[in-house]
């Protein structure tokens, strides 16, 4: 490889959200943030940004505008235009706009369980009535070797007995967080066929959309066809890719004129523009980065395969997924010995620190997430940190 994901690179003592919570003894791998280094190129770009010494305001970037249409169109056959695009400093920021934007306060949003925490929080937030429907799980024997793959798809049935009469808006999340699943075609025409028949608006969360393992293939529900791109708000950024959560920008397709004017509208006065470096690390890594993105996504690849097989080799008895996109990874701790609560007594007893399935729903409790997207020795020492809790739990 021509760069460099192997060497650990000490991130304690610099304001890391993911390093900092915890003491130092333990190993984080909760939040959705990788331990490897920016792109070479948009490092470079900074530095030459800043070395410029002027930090004014701004409305945007035309050039990053039609680099992200050109992007859509060639890697998804997506046609969208500059107009479609609205700016945001933040994807978590986009939800909760979306939830207010559409409806009226104690209309309901329907979601799939389990699923990223601000789905869950978001409509609560804007005073909106949150509506779940678990997704179908199947247990899948592995091909080789022991223990059982979890596979998730949605559930139409499960979704339309959650639809009330005061349910406007459906949130996917295409790649799934935390289930690593990208929908199929197949998956996301029913899920549009579904979403037409009660005249729900969608928003798609694709933050991972380029985040994709093996030879998996991201397509966009709103690039299905024209009826579906007409009530769909498509939320992207380049934050998880290119590992750039700090310089805050992410991006609203909305191909719907009037309902981008009430996007909009709930914009106005409240969310600010995006952080200026962000423009410029965005623009860089469209541009200049998609040499690194194919080895990072060779080396996640590897990752999430290496997981697979130590949890297969060492603890087969524990449930897992094979994330299609993303570097996340979903275990099953229910019949682990950890209570009801495992990721409290892995932080407690193994000094790791992962996700906490009950955050992504109900559908989640007993259920842990990885963060998988580290250099591999501290992904070996993490699973070795989780094997050592769950033996504990059995002595």
């Amino acid at each position: 490889m021509a760069f460099d994901f192997d060497t650990v690179v000490e991130r304690r003592g610099t304001d890391s959200a993911k390093w900092n919570r915890f003491g130092d003894d333990v190993l984080p791998m909760w939040v959705a943030d990788m331990d490897f280094p920016s792109p070479p190129a948009v490092i470079a770009a900074l530095h030459k940004r800043i070395e410029h010494g002027f930090f004014g305001y701004s409305f945007g970037s035309a050039q990053l505008s039609d680099v992200i249409c050109e992007r859509l169109a060639r890697e998804q056959q997506w046609e969208v235009t500059p107009d479609d695009l609205v700016y945001l400093p933040g994807l978590v920021c986009g939800l909760n706009i979306v939830t207010r934007a559409v409806g009226e306060p104690g209309d309901g949003v329907l979601v799939n369980t389990p699923v990223y925490p601000p789905f869950l929080s978001a409509p609560t937030n804007q005073g909106r009535t949150i509506q779940t429907a678990d997704m179908a799980l199947t247990r899948q024997p592995r091909p080789q070797g022991a223990g059982e793959i979890l596979y998730y798809t949605p559930d139409l049935d499960a979704l339309q007995a959650a639809v009330t009469d005061e349910t406007r808006l459906f949130i996917l999340c295409n790649p799934h967080n935390p289930v690593g699943r990208e929908f199929t075609r197949d998956e996301l025409t029913q899920l549009g066929e579904f979403c037409v028949r009660n005249n729900l608006t969608i928003c798609s969360d694709e933050i991972h959309a380029d985040l994709l393992l093996g030879d998996t293939h991201h397509t966009s529900i709103a690039g299905l066809d024209s009826e579906l791109a007409d009530q769909t708000i498509t939320l992207l950024a380049p934050s998880k890719t290119f590992n750039l959560p700090g310089l805050g920008l992410s991006v609203a397709v909305i191909q719907n004129e009037a309902l981008r004017t009430r996007f909009r509208s709930v914009m106005a006065g409240i969310v600010p523009h995006p952080n200026i470096l962000g423009y410029t690390a965005a623009l860089t890594a469209y541009t200049e980065c998609d040499e690194w993105l194919t080895e990072l996504r060779a080396y996640l690849t590897a990752n999430r395969d290496y997981m697979v097989d130590f949890v297969t080799a060492h603890f087969p008895h524990i449930p897992l997924t094979v994330p299609e996109a993303t570097y996340l990874g979903w275990l099953d701790l229910r019949g682990a010995q950890l209570g009801d609560n495992p990721a409290d007594a892995l932080l407690e007893t193994a000094k790791v620190a992962v996700g906490n399935g009950a955050d992504f729903g109900a559908a989640g409790q007993g259920f842990v997430r990885i963060n998988f997207g580290c250099p591999r020795a501290l992904l070996q020492e993490g699973l070795e940190r989780i094997g050592q809790g769950l033996r504990k739990a059995v002595a």
